[in-house]
């Protein structure tokens, strides 16, 4: 089993230290909130998207160490992506966690620093906490956009 200590390597208190689109968007296609009852941690996003990519995106993060190592890829590898992307990261992510998956590859691969969470459920709702946001905000556009095709809103 891991120990508490050998979770905070120096690359992840570095991405930790340096999370990207902290500016919150003036006009957002969505905005999605997650928190965690067991810590406190919360994670807001807001989202613009061109079709199926993202085109904008920014984030507050308040969490711990591992949600903001999380939080910090997410806003490095989000604009540009699209959401059958993220949302595959995502389930990449719970699967890593929760059933002994296999970290997320390609320019997601400093995820695969947080599989250690795997042994502490208690620091795993945090560590998930962008994805489900980034999840929600993604389902509150494709809901909208869904709404204005069958008409029933302007």
């Amino acid at each position: 089993m891991t120990r508490p200590e050998d979770i905070y390597s120096d690359r992840l208190l570095a991405l930790a230290a340096a999370i990207p689109h902290t500016e919150r968007l003036a006009r957002p296609d969505a905005t999605a909130k997650a928190h965690s009852k067991l810590c406190g941690s919360t994670v807001e996003v807001d989202l613009e998207m061109d079709g199926d990519v993202v085109t904008d995106y920014g984030q507050t993060v308040r969490a711990c160490l591992l949600g903001q190592t999380a939080a910090s890829v997410m806003g490095r590898e989000i604009v540009g992506s699209p959401a059958v992307e993220l949302r595959a990261v995502g389930a990449a992510m719970r699967a890593m966690l929760k059933a002994d998956g296999p970290p997320p590859s390609g320019r997601w691969a400093d995820l695969a620093l947080l599989e250690s969470v795997r042994d502490y459920k208690a620091r795993q709702a945090s560590t998930l906490l962008v994805f489900d946001a980034v999840e929600d905000a993604i389902a509150q556009i494709e809901a909208q956009r869904a709404e204005v095709e069958a008409g029933l809103t302007g």
